[in-house]
């Protein structure tokens, strides 16, 4: 049950950011909603489930974008086991600390999908790229983190994304 609700919640990420955040957006900038997801996930599930959910949201996010197939797996799920790294570290109950964790996953995700894309011989500017995209989704999808963390912690420990031994 809790696999189908965590498909559920990248497919409603990929929906709202592709529809209700084309109107919200600010400075021509969007969040990261599945970003989002995936460090919610990893932070409170740990490094492999983090990064597993990383790679099948960067991976809807490739197919359904248009965009090349595994970059945006690659790098999600990198993010994901970033922030599944701080599981055990960090008191998961902070809406701050999540929030920075946040911005650092999506500054670290964002920054190796331009150097990606380098290496795929598309050129974007270094200060355009830092100034323009990186810094701005990082922080427009770090201060979402306070509206929405809430709901997913709830579920985690007693909703439908609670584990349930089988």
């Amino acid at each position: 049950m809790r696999s189908f609700v965590l498909i559920g919640l990248i497919l409603l990420a990929m929906l709202m950011q592709a529809t209700v955040f084309s109107f919200l957006q600010v400075a021509g900038v969007k969040p990261d909603l599945i970003l989002m997801l995936v460090v919610f996930n990893g932070f409170l599930r740990g490094s492999k489930e983090g990064a597993f959910l990383g790679f099948l949201g960067g991976l809807a996010q490739d197919i359904f974008s248009g965009s090349y197939i595994g970059l945006n797996a690659l790098t999600k799920m990198a993010a994901g086991y970033l922030a599944g790294l701080a599981e055990a570290r960090f008191y998961n109950e902070s809406v701050v600390i999540v929030s920075l964790m946040t911005f650092v996953t999506s500054v670290i995700s964002h920054g190796a999908n331009y150097i990606l894309l380098y290496y795929l011989d598309i050129q974007v500017p270094a200060f355009f790229a830092i100034l323009q995209v990186i810094i701005p989704t990082s922080i427009y999808t770090a201060l979402l983190v306070p509206l929405t963390y809430w709901k997913f912690f709830r579920s985690n420990e007693r909703g439908w994304l609670r584990f349930r031994e089988p």
